[in-house]
């Protein structure tokens, strides 16, 4: 991220039908109340900080759902897809119980490198996440995912490796967190 930037970054509100299963791109829907209480919440902390009212949110409905709420109350909303969410090729939006363990297991002792389902290693999604953030300038607000805003925030850029004991529980839905470069 560039020196001086800023991120505010919301995770998206809890969806629906998401319980056991593992979700990263599979786009299921929120409920139209959470999303909006989550977009008073952003507008909220932008009055209250003096933060621009605009923000980026990835393409997937948990997170554009926010961004529609904003952009009806005259923000200016860009979708981007290199804030979705973790590819977890054929594992996504299935249940962890039909994922065979030992799949699972692998991914954890290959963390760096392994594409979980034939999707995305943490690698690539690690390149993504940082050649998006260091492209920002000023103050930025965001609606994205929990792998996303793990990566930014736990593993540094230029990194070679990380290992599954390192990484941190997920940010709660509707949290922010605030970067700066």
């Amino acid at each position: 991220m560039a020196e001086g930037a800023q991120l505010w970054a919301w995770r998206h509100p809890r969806v629906l039908g998401a319980a056991g299963r593992c979700l990263g791109r599979t786009d299921l829907p929120v409920d139209r109340r959470r999303a909006k209480r989550l977009a008073h919440r952003i507008r909220a902390a932008a009055r209250r900080h003096g933060l621009p009212h605009e923000a980026v949110v990835s393409p997937l409905a948990r997170c554009r759902d926010v961004g529609r709420w904003l952009r009806r109350w005259g923000w200016r909303v860009e979708v981007d897809a290199r804030l979705v969410e973790l590819d977890f090729g054929t594992w996504d939006g299935r249940l962890w119980s039909e994922i065979a363990w030992e799949e699972v297991e692998r991914w954890q002792d290959e963390l760096w490198t392994y594409a979980p389902g034939g999707g995305e290693p943490l690698q690539a999604l690690a390149a993504r996440v940082h050649a998006w953030a260091g492209a920002q300038r000023g103050v930025r607000l965001l609606v994205g995912h929990a792998g996303w805003l793990n990566t930014l925030r736990s593993v540094p850029p230029g990194c070679s490796a990380f290992a599954a004991r390192d990484w941190p529980a997920p940010p709660r839905h509707g949290e922010c967190v605030v970067w700066r470069g």
